[in-house]
C-alpha cells in the first residue's frame, strides 16, 4: 500500500492530457477530497466551478489571454502569438477545468481592516489545503493535474466570463485529464535550507 509520503512524492504537475474523457465519478472523488480539507473555523470558504464544455473552456482561456496581453502592454511588452496559442490551448484542451474560488461569507467579520485582512489570509490558506487534497486525489485516481494561478492576475475577467457572484473570488484553475506526458520530479531544497530547529539539540545540517 502506498504511504501518504510516497503519494505526495509521486504527484506531478501534468500540463498535457490525452483526449480521453474523465468520468464524472472520478471528478466527484477529487472534489470530495477537497471537501475534507481543514479550514479556518471549519468555514470551508471554497467554491468550485467545474468546466467540461469545450466552448466555455475556450472562451475563458481567450478572455484570460486577452487580459494577460493587456497587462503586458502596460509594461511595454508584447504577448507573442505562440505564447498566446500555448496559453489558450493549454486550458481549452484539458478535459476538465476546476475554477477554484474563495468566499468570505462564512468567515469571521471584524471592524478593523488589519484583522479582516488576516481573516482573508485564513481563507486563502484554507483554499490552498483543499487544492492540495484535490491534486493528491487526482494522482491517486490515475489522473494528471496542474495548479494554475492565472485567475489571480485577472479576477474580474474570470468573474465576468463565468458570471461569478461578486462575493466569490476566483483564485486558481486546476486542469485535469489523463496524462499525455511523463514529468520528472524537479529538484527540492534540502531540509537544512529551510527548516530551523531550536529543540532536541539537533540540526538538519
Amino acid at each position: 500500500m502506498t504511504s501518504v509520503l510516497d503519494a505526495i512524492k509521486q504527484r506531478r504537475s501534468i500540463r498535457k492530457y490525452s483526449s480521453q474523457p474523465v468520468a464524472e465519478e472520478d471528478v466527484l472523488k477529487v472534489l470530495e477530497a477537497a471537501r475534507w480539507a481543514p479550514s479556518a473555523h471549519n468555514a470551508q470558504p471554497w467554491r468550485f466551478i467545474v468546466l467540461v464544455d469545450s466552448s466555455v473552456k475556450r472562451e475563458l482561456a481567450m478572455a484570460m489571454a486577452d487580459a494577460w496581453a493587456a497587462d503586458m502592454t502596460k509594461d511595454g511588452l508584447t504577448l507573442e502569438a505562440a505564447e498566446r496559442t500555448t496559453s489558450v490551448e493549454g486550458f481549452s484542451n484539458a478535459p476538465v477545468l476546476v475554477v477554484a474560488c474563495l468566499t468570505m461569507a462564512d468567515m469571521k467579520k471584524f471592524s478593523d481592516d488589519v484583522r479582516q485582512g488576516s481573516e482573508r489570509d485564513l481563507a486563502v490558506q484554507s483554499l490552498g489545503a483543499a487544492l492540495q487534497n484535490m491534486l493528491l486525489a487526482a494522482s491517486a485516481e490515475g489522473l494528471g493535474a496542474c495548479w494554475h494561478c492565472a485567475p489571480v492576475f485577472c479576477k474580474e475577467t474570470v468573474r465576468q466570463a463565468l458570471k461569478i457572484p461578486l462575493d466569490v473570488e476566483p483564485q486558481a484553475i486546476i486542469t485535469f485529464g489523463y496524462p499525455a506526458e511523463k514529468v520528472s520530479a524537479p529538484e527540492r531544497k534540502e531540509l537544512g535550507e529551510f527548516c530551523f530547529l531550536n529543540c532536541w539539540g539537533a540540526s538538519f545540517g
